[in-house]
């Protein structure tokens, strides 16, 4: 890589880390654009080079943080896997559902910042916008896990779109608000949901 495409690099980089640090700690909307490219020693039409707008900035950071959790909880999958092959597809969505509840529950600024958008990084990423896919092709890995045992199902996407809601929208109580109950208390109900779910797409 020469040093100019390093540099091109590098303030990509610092908009998006500075960009998260001033969402996570003044709030999305009193970010302004001028706020991150100060933040990041840019001028303000340098993140017009590399981002639309401010909304599209937000997206991608939710896309991909999201993807890190995702990552993790792939490797943790793979292994749950490699000691148990027969694994139905419900039990692997389950361990890929604790992974992120449990990494989430020990970062709750990244909570508060995807704020109930979970689904913004895994369905859109997956489904709506390819722009956002970097490391991980979510609806391959998808299509890798409901198709490994061999069974049908009434509408992948939409039930993918319904765990990730699900998902979304406990995270932020539990872990956020505290609501109703301890986190390890509700994971049983939460995990027992997912498993009905699954059962309703499934032929």
């Amino acid at each position: 890589m020469g040093k100019a495409e390093e540099n091109k690099r590098h303030k990509r980089n610092s908009l998006l880390t500075q960009s998260y640090n001033l969402f996570t700690t003044k709030g999305i909307s009193d970010t302004s654009i001028s706020d991150i490219a100060s933040k990041a020693g840019v001028a303000k039409g340098t993140f017009y080079f590399y981002f639309k707008d401010k909304q599209y900035i937000i997206n991608y950071l939710i896309a991909r943080k999201s993807e890190g959790l995702l990552v993790k909880a792939i490797d943790n999958l793979k292994v749950a896997v490699q000691t148990n092959p027969e694994l139905p597809v419900e039990e692997k969505i389950i361990i890929l559902a604790d992974s992120i509840i449990t990494d989430l529950s020990k970062d709750p600024k990244l909570v508060k910042f995807l704020n109930r958008n979970l689904n913004l990084g895994f369905y859109v990423k997956a489904y709506m916008d390819e722009s956002l896919i970097t490391t991980v092709n979510v609806q391959e890995e998808y299509a890798k896990i409901i198709n490994s045992c061999g069974d049908k199902w009434r509408d992948d996407k939409l039930m993918l779109y319904t765990i990730i809601e699900f998902i979304s929208s406990t995270e932020h109580s539990i872990i956020v608000d505290k609501l109703p109950c301890d986190l390890n208390e509700y994971k049983p109900y939460l995990f027992d949901s997912i498993r009905t779910i699954v059962n309703v797409y499934k032929i």
